[in-house]
C-alpha cells in the first residue's frame, strides 16, 4: 500500500494504482479519454494533467505516472498531488482548445449526443471560445464493417478502440496510420472488422466517431426507458440493459458485471434487438385443411384438448427449448406430471448430461471468474470464441498474464490466443486419459487445472463415455480439490442449467428429445426450434413461442409467448448462477407470458396448475428447489458425482465439432434479425462489399 495526500486529504491506496486512480479514491473528479480500468496505459490525451508537489514546474499525465513514482519531502512528508490549482486548469482548458481545433460542430445531429464524454468535459474543464479560426481537417469515414459507424472527423486520437480490438479481442483490427495532421485510426485496407466483440468500441469511444450503425437516428438517450436485465443469447448470462421507447426495444447496452462479463458484451447480444420486432407470433394460430390459421384462445385450447383426450399419457411429450425462462419450464412440468407423463427433456442436442449425478456435473465449477485463477487449462469439443465471447475474452485475459498453457482437443479453429493443439477426438481424449502425451504432464503439475467440454463433445452418441472420461481425467490430474474445482461444462443454450437443475429431463421409462420427435400423439415444444424436424414423426404439435422459426413451421397450433425483454423471467447461467431477467416492455398482439399460457391451458385440460400469478407460481417454485430464490448466487454442486468415475469406451471416431455453425445464426431471435443475416453472409464471405 502506498500513502499521498490528495488536494490535503491523506489516503491509502494500493501501489500498484495509478495517480488518476488515486485522485479517484479520494473523491476528485479527474477528466480522460484515452485512460480506461481495463486497457494499456496509452498517456495520449493529456486531458488528466494534475500538479505533483516537488515534481518539475509543469502538469503531469496521472494516468501514466502510478503512485509508486511519487517521491516524498525532504523531511519525510507524504507525496502530494493536487488536482484544483491554477496550473491544473488553465493546463486542462489549453488541452480541450487543442482537441477541439479539429472536432466538428456537429452536436446537434451527433448520436453520441447526451451520453458524449467530450461534450461533458468540454463543458466541465473547457473553455468559452476558441482561438482557432483556421480550416478544420477534413477525414474520410471509413467502412469497418455492418455494425460499427464511423465519422472520422470526430476522432480524437485517444486510441481505446486499438487497445480494446488488439488486447481484449485479440485481433489487430483497427491501428493508427500516418503522423500529425495526418494521423487516422483505419482498418488499413478499410475491410470488415471480424471480431465478435467489435460493438464495444462504441462504448469506448469517448466521442462520436464509433457509433451504433443500425441504432443510428433512431432515438435519443433521454428519450428511452432504461431496463436492467439478462442476456440469453448464449449461456454467460451477461448484465445488459434494455432501452426501449414505448413498446419498442431500441438497443441494448452492456451492464458492469465483473464476475461474468466485466463490461463487455457480444455483438449479438448488442444488435440482436431488431430480431425482437420481426417475424413475430402475435396471435394463437391452428392448422385447418393443412394451413395455419388465425383462431382465438379458446379455439387454440379446445383443438389441443381434444387431442389430449383422444390419447394416454406415454403418448404425450415436451421439448423445453434454449430460451425458456425456469418459471415456464416448471409450469410445464407440472402439467406433464399431471397429465401423467415422464416424457420430458430439455436437451434438445441430446447432450449426455444427467442431473443425477449432481449439479457438479454440468455446471461451469471453476465460475467464469475463477478462470483467472487457474493456471493450465484443456478445452474439449468446445470453440469458447463462438460459444461464450466474454468467457473467450476471460480466458484470453488469463493466458496475456502469461504462464498459462491451453490445449485443445477438437476443431483446430482461431481462439484468439496461442495453444496447443493435441488432436480432434476421441482418441486423443483416450490417450490423455492413460497418461501419456506432454499435456498430461503440465495438467498434473498444474496448482489449478481446470478442464472445459463442450457441447460438441457430449451432443454425440457417444456422449456419456466421453463424460465419463473426462471426468476420469480430471480425477487423474487433480482438477477437483478441496479448495478448487476446475471441471467446467460450459453450455450454449440459456435455459440448458435451469431446466437440469429442475429435472426437466425424462423419467422412468420416459423418452428423449429425439424420441419424441419420432413417436409421439401430442408434443408440446416449449420454444424448441434447433431440433432435427427432418425426422420428425410426432403426431399432434403444440408451438409456444415467440418467432415463426423451426418450431412455428411444424406447429398444428401455435401459441405465442413473450421474449425475453417482454417478461420477468428467471435463468441459470453456465456456472450455476441464479440471475433475473426483467420485463423492459411488452409482447405484441394477443401474445402472452409463457406460464400464464400454461396455467390457462391446464385449467382447460381439467389439470389445473396450483397458481394464478407469478409470485405464487416462485413461491411454488422456491418452496420446492429453494436455491432459485437466491438470485446472483451459485449453489456449489456435490463433487461426489463426478469424482471415482471410469472411462468410458467404444467410442465414435468422428472428430469433435462445435455445435456453433453460425455465430449470428443461433436462436429465433436471431434469425429474424437482419442485422445479424447480414453479419452472417459477411462472416461467411457471402457478401463482397466495397469501402464506402
Amino acid at each position: 500500500m502506498a500513502r499521498l495526500k490528495i488536494d490535503g486529504r491523506e489516503i491509502e491506496v494500493p501501489d500498484h494504482y495509478t495517480l488518476l486512480q488515486a485522485c479517484e479514491e479520494a473523491g476528485a473528479e479527474v477528466p480522460r479519454f484515452c485512460f480506461h480500468e481495463r486497457l494499456s496505459i496509452a498517456g495520449n490525451c493529456r486531458m488528466c494533467l494534475v500538479e505533483v508537489k516537488g515534481g518539475p514546474p509543469k502538469p503531469a499525465a496521472s494516468c501514466a505516472m502510478g503512485v509508486r513514482d511519487m517521491r516524498p519531502g525532504p523531511n519525510g512528508e507524504l507525496p502530494e498531488v493536487f488536482t484544483t490549482t491554477p496550473m491544473v486548469k488553465k493546463a486542462r482548458e489549453g488541452v480541450m482548445e487543442f482537441l477541439l481545433i479539429n472536432h466538428p460542430l456537429d452536436c446537434p445531429i451527433c448520436d453520441q449526443g447526451g451520453e458524449c464524454d467530450l461534450q461533458d468535459q468540454a463543458m466541465a474543464f473547457g473553455m468559452d471560445n476558441s482561438r482557432f479560426y483556421e480550416n478544420k481537417r477534413a477525414v474520410e469515414d471509413k467502412y469497418i464493417g455492418p455494425l460499427v459507424k464511423t465519422i472520422m472527423n470526430r476522432c480524437i486520437h485517444c486510441t481505446r478502440c486499438v487497445r480494446f480490438t488488439t488486447e481484449v479481442a485479440g485481433i489487430s483490427e483497427l491501428g493508427l496510420v500516418g503522423r500529425g495532421e495526418d494521423a487516422e485510426i483505419t482498418t488499413y485496407l478499410e475491410h470488415a472488422m471480424t471480431s465478435e466483440l467489435q460493438g464495444n468500441v462504441i462504448d469506448l469511444c469517448p466521442v462520436g466517431a464509433l457509433t451504433s450503425k443500425p441504432y443510428a437516428f433512431q432515438a435519443r438517450p433521454w428519450e428511452l426507458g432504461k431496463t436492467e436485465s439478462i442476456d440469453v443469447m448464449d449461456a454467460c448470462g451477461s448484465a445488459i440493459r434494455v432501452d426501449t421507447r414505448g413498446r419498442e426495444v431500441m438497443r441494448i447496452m452492456p451492464r458492469i458485471n465483473e464476475a461474468i462479463n466485466e463490461e463487455w458484451i457480444s455483438d449479438k447480444t448488442r444488435f440482436i434487438w431488431d430480431g425482437l420486432r420481426t417475424q413475430r407470433l402475435d396471435r394463437p394460430y391452428v392448422k385447418r385443411d393443412g394451413r395455419l390459421q388465425p383462431a382465438s384462445w379458446g379455439e387454440a385450447f379446445a383443438a389441443i384438448k381434444a387431442q389430449v383426450s383422444a390419447t394416454s399419457a406415454d403418448r404425450i411429450g415436451a421439448i423445453a427449448g434454449d430460451l425458456a425462462a425456469v418459471e415456464e419450464i416448471y409450469a410445464l412440468k407440472l402439467l406433464m406430471e399431471k397429465l401423467g407423463s415422464t416424457n420430458i427433456d430439455c436437451r434438445q442436442d441430446g447432450a449426455a448430461l444427467d442431473p443425477s449425478l449432481g449439479r457438479a456435473s454440468y455446471i461451469f465449477n471453476p465460475t467464469i471468474e475463477g478462470i483467472e485463477d487457474a493456471d493450465a487449462l484443456l478445452i474439449i469439443g468446445a470453440n469458447p470464441r463462438f460459444e461464450a465471447s466474454v468467457l473467450n475474452a476471460r480466458i484470453r485475459k488469463r493466458w496475456r498474464m502469461e504462464n498459462f498453457p491451453v490445449g485443445v482437443i477438437g476443431e483446430e479453429a482461431d481462439l484468439r490466443y496461442e495453444y496447443t493443439y493435441l488432436g480432434a477426438g476421441t482418441d486423443t481424449l483416450a490417450g490423455l486419459v492413460d497418461g501419456s502425451g506432454d499435456f498430461f504432464k503440465v495438467l498434473q503439475d498444474a496448482e489449478r487445472p481446470m478442464i472445459i467440454v463442450g457441447q460438441g463433445a457430449l451432443a454425440r452418441t457417444d456422449g456419456a463415455a466421453v463424460l465419463d472420461s473426462v471426468l476420469a481425467l480430471a480425477d487423474a490430474v487433480g482438477v477437483v480439490s478441496e479448495d478448487w474445482n476446475g471441471f467446467g461444462v460450459l453450455h450454449t443454450a440459456a435455459a440448458r442449467v435451469g431446466a437440469l437443475d429442475l429435472g426437466f429431463v425424462p423419467g422412468q421409462g420416459g423418452k428423449n428429445a429425439a424420441e419424441m420427435l419420432g413417436d409421439t400423439d401430442v408434443l408440446f415444444l416449449l420454444g424448441a426450434d434447433e431440433l432435427d424436424f427432418a425426422a420428425r414423426k410426432a403426431g399432434f404439435t403444440v408451438y409456444i413461442g415467440t418467432h415463426g422459426d423451426n418450431g412455428a413451421h411444424q406447429a398444428d397450433v401455435i401459441l405465442p409467448g413473450s421474449a425475453y425483454t417482454e417478461k420477468s423471467g428467471t435463468y441459470v447461467n453456465t456456472e450455476g448462477r441464479v440471475q433475473m431477467a426483467s420485463r423492459a416492455g411488452f409482447a405484441p398482439g394477443d401474445a402472452k407470458e409463457d406460464w400464464a399460457i400454461l396455467r390457462a391451458l391446464s385449467d382447460v385440460l381439467g389439470h389445473k396448475l396450483p397458481f394464478d400469478s407469478l409470485p405464487q407460481l416462485r413461491a411454488h417454485l422456491y418452496a420446492a428447489h429453494p436455491h432459485f430464490a437466491a438470485i446472483d448466487e451459485i449453489a456449489v454442486g456435490d463433487v461426489s458425482g463426478i469424482r471415482g468415475r471410469k472411462a468410458g469406451s467404444n467410442f465414435d471416431k468422428t472428430p469433435f465439432r462445435s455445435p456453433v455453425t453460425d455465430f449470428y445464426l443461433t436462436n429465433p431471435i436471431a434469425r429474424a434479425s437482419a442485422v445479424m443475416a447480414e453479419c452472417s453472409a459477411l462472416a461467411r464471405g457471402d457478401v463482397k462489399v466495397a469501402a464506402e
